[in-house]
């Protein structure tokens, strides 16, 4: 099999360039996740309730985009309930969409993210059916169906045969990119997503195993946002646009010449929508006591290399000087921290 470089892999082959678009959400996403320990450590029980809905959120839209749905009145005796007895198949498929979340939500740090982990995602949203966890063994392209019984081939997907071969070099390529700096993590989290969707590995199901791989991505990136607030839910309110994008950027994918920034700024559009909520939500919130001080020395320990006043500030997004200031004195006298010259433009060192 002659492999074409997937979009992932194009990113270290040919250093495609960012767009100002994907740059701003990059540096928004960024100042976000800077928030989020602050957030996260308010309110216990709000937060909880925030998982709880999330959760059945995220199982009941990333199945109903897919035109998987059960009767509103079941959901919580079948998402909720330790041993449900099921109706039909789509209430097996939704619960076992909800499994995996929790799968991901209480392991995502040692799951590592390779083709057994994909089978196994499979397998859970799939339920008893009988190619659960198996990748397709016929070809099969992605078609539109009109109204009057017309088609169209929307996309053509990997063939059965290649398709082993393409899910290994793209959980290899997802490695290498995160070891070798190929591009921002979270643009590789979103072209992994979509060369994920234009290999279509299962016969069926493959849209839900790629929401839940790219939960357990942003997760392990950092960004914790999906935690609290769904972002299946956010993807079926934009699903047009979700689909608009997708054929966008397959188009010449097999030949290696896609344009994947219409699919990438969706992705980064749709986790910067979820950390939005999550801060409406929670934001006005009051910080418990020391939470601030906290942050600032939690963003202290991220630098590698001496920082400035203003860098620190970025970092601590809602910190004022002052605060960023008192903290740094303290840590001086306390003798953890060296400043290194004088005057608004000094630098700061780490000490021991």
């Amino acid at each position: 099999m002659d492999r074409p470089a997937s979009t992932l892999n194009r990113f270290a082959r040919d250093g495609l360039t960012i767009p100002a678009t994907a740059a701003w959400y990059l540096a928004d996403l960024g100042e976000l996740r800077g928030r989020q320990e602050l957030y996260t450590r308010q309110s216990p029980q709000r937060l909880k309730a925030l998982r709880e809905h999330a959760l059945i959120e995220s199982a009941v839209s990333s199945n109903r985009i897919e035109g998987v749905s059960i009767d509103p009145a079941r959901v919580r005796v079948v998402l909720a309930a330790p041993q449900p007895l099921f109706r039909d198949r789509d209430e097996e498929e939704v619960r076992g969409y909800r499994n995996a979340l929790e799968w991901l939500h209480t392991e995502a740090a040692r799951i590592s993210l390779d083709e057994a982990t994909m089978l196994r995602l499979h397998t859970l949203t799939r339920g008893e059916i009988w190619d659960a966890g198996q990748y397709k063994n016929k070809d099969g392209d992605i078609l539109e169906r009109y109204p009057d019984g017309s088609e169209r081939v929307r996309f053509r997907t990997v063939s059965a045969a290649d398709t082993p071969a393409h899910m290994q070099a793209l959980a290899q390529d997802w490695r290498r990119c995160l070891e070798e700096r190929w591009v921002h993590p979270l643009i590789a989290l979103a072209a992994f997503n979509l060369d994920f969707l234009c290999i279509h590995p299962f016969r069926d199901g493959n849209g839900r195993v790629s929401r839940l791989l790219w939960l357990l991505q942003s997760y392990q990136l950092g960004y914790e946002a999906g935690r609290y607030i769904s972002l299946e839910r956010l993807v079926e309110q934009n699903k047009a646009r979700y689909y608009e994008t997708l054929e966008r950027s397959s188009q010449g994918w097999h030949e290696g010449r896609n344009d994947p920034w219409p699919f990438i700024q969706y992705v980064l559009f749709i986790l910067k929508e979820a950390y939005r909520e999550f801060i409406e939500r929670v934001g006005e919130t009051r910080a418990p006591r020391g939470a601030k001080t906290d942050q600032v020395l939690a963003a202290m320990q991220r630098f590698q290399e001496p920082f400035g006043i203003a860098q620190l500030e970025l970092a601590c997004p809602g910190v004022s000087k002052d605060m960023l200031r008192r903290v740094l004195r303290e840590q001086r006298r306390a003798g953890l921290v060296e400043c290194l010259g004088r005057g608004p433009a000094a630098r700061w060192r780490k000490k021991g």
